[in-house]
């Protein structure tokens, strides 16, 4: 993930898929990305890397696990400074909590939202 202290900022972006084998084999031969695999415990999702192989473009995911939710588009995670206000907020406006807030390691927690409007995004924060 990026490194930034800029809340708001579009910080990930990944694909959750039933297929994401195929899907990773579709980005490599289409835009020339290169997949790292991240090891989930008995199976491997990817981190897709640009084609100089430093830097992560997104990531592609296997929809089963904690990720068994999440709907097949590309999910953007938006930087917040308190993921539990963000939360309240959004039920509060009129938006509903699809999965979530989740712990991503120690210091990192999300969860995936619905806007009024349907459109699906997640909302990331890091210590």
């Amino acid at each position: 993930m990026a490194e930034t202290n800029d809340f708001g900022t579009i910080e990930w972006h990944d694909l959750t898929v039933d297929d994401a084998d195929r899907v990773r084999d579709f980005y490599q031969a289409v835009v020339g990305w290169t997949p790292a695999p991240v090891d989930m415990g008995g199976y491997s999702d990817y981190s897709m890397m640009l084609p100089d192989g430093e830097v992560a473009a997104g990531g592609i995911c296997h929809r089963r696990g904690q990720n068994a939710q999440i709907p097949s588009q590309w999910l953007m995670y938006i930087r917040v400074t308190d993921l539990d206000q963000s939360v309240a907020a959004c039920s509060a406006a009129g938006g509903k909590v699809i999965l979530g807030p989740r712990n991503m390691g120690e210091d990192m927690r999300y969860c995936v939202i619905q806007d009024p409007a349907g459109a699906v995004c997640a909302l990331f924060w890091r210590r």
